[in-house]
């Protein structure tokens, strides 16, 4: 029943996977240990965690370490695992320092994620009252056509008066609904309901999230200027020329449904992570 030398082999796997993510997905690694860590008030706790992630890559334990205002250990505490049985040689449960046959694999990274498709994608849609409902449906309609799921978020449950007086049912309400559970965004035209959703923080805030993680946006006719209001819209006029590169489709003055196709296969690439080299938004 002792164990292999392989459950010894306690960091090569890591630095495989590091090495195999997109400079976008390395940034999040290191932002989300800085922030686990960040929380750690123990600075020898701290200390020691940077130490074990230099056994990973250097690179990593540095960067995470200039986030938490400390310097990377010359070498990690000793001894490195402290999993030992009661009985047990420390030296024996000790890591195996293991070579692996690649330095990287493209199957570990988001960013090599098949972009053929958007089953089971999640898409929000905001509405309010005199939404236009043409141009709601014929989205709606064409996202599940493509195998997506569609989620109407109002400012309250039951339903959403159309300009043309259809009642269209409200999955959700901003109260309950959050940015994080969906792939996709899209603004629908209509005075009435952008003036609405004008005066929702909750509408401005979700905008400005999808934004922030890089996932499509599209925009019909007045919708335009529900976007413009948020911080993210700020942020898009700076970039007008490269919009479409970042997954962000706008479509004013024109009949609704023109941008359908160009807004699915927007959702199919997942995320446009060139975003991130935006200034940031408050979300």
């Amino acid at each position: 029943r002792k164990r292999s030398k392989s459950f010894f082999d306690h960091f090569s796997q890591a630095t495989l996977f590091f090495n195999s993510q997109s400079e976008a997905e390395k940034n999040h690694l290191v932002n989300a240990l800085r922030f686990e860590l960040g929380k750690v008030e123990r600075v020898e706790i701290r200390e020691r965690m940077v130490g074990l992630l230099s056994q990973v890559d250097k690179i990593l334990a540095t960067r995470v370490a200039d986030g938490l205002g400390m310097k990377v250990p010359r070498a990690p505490q000793q001894p490195l695992n402290h999993s030992v049985p009661a009985d047990g040689d420390p030296k024996k449960f000790q890591p195996k320092y293991v070579q692996q046959a690649v330095e990287k694999s493209g199957a570990l990274s988001m960013a090599n994620t098949i972009k053929t498709t958007i089953k089971t994608r999640q898409i929000a849609i905001l509405a309010a009252d005199g939404v236009d409902e043409k141009g709601l449906l014929q989205m709606k309609n064409a996202v599940v056509a493509a195998g997506g799921q569609v989620k109407i978020i109002a400012p309250k449950l039951g339903d959403v008066t159309g300009d043309k007086g259809s009642a269209i049912k409200a999955d959700q309400s901003f109260l309950t609904a959050s940015s994080v559970l969906f792939d996709a965004l899209y603004l629908p035209g209509g005075a009435k309901n952008v003036s609405a959703l004008l005066k929702e923080p909750d509408a401005i805030h979700f905008i400005n999230e999808v934004f922030k993680h890089c996932k499509a946006i599209a925009v019909e006719n007045e919708g335009f200027e529900l976007l413009k209001s948020s911080s993210a819209g700020e942020k898009i006029m700076q970039e007008e020329k490269s919009l479409a590169k970042q997954g962000i489709i706008i479509s004013q003055k024109a009949e609704p449904g023109k941008i359908t196709k160009e807004f699915i296969k927007a959702i199919a690439m997942h995320r446009f992570w060139d975003r991130e080299n935006i200034s940031k938004v408050p979300a």
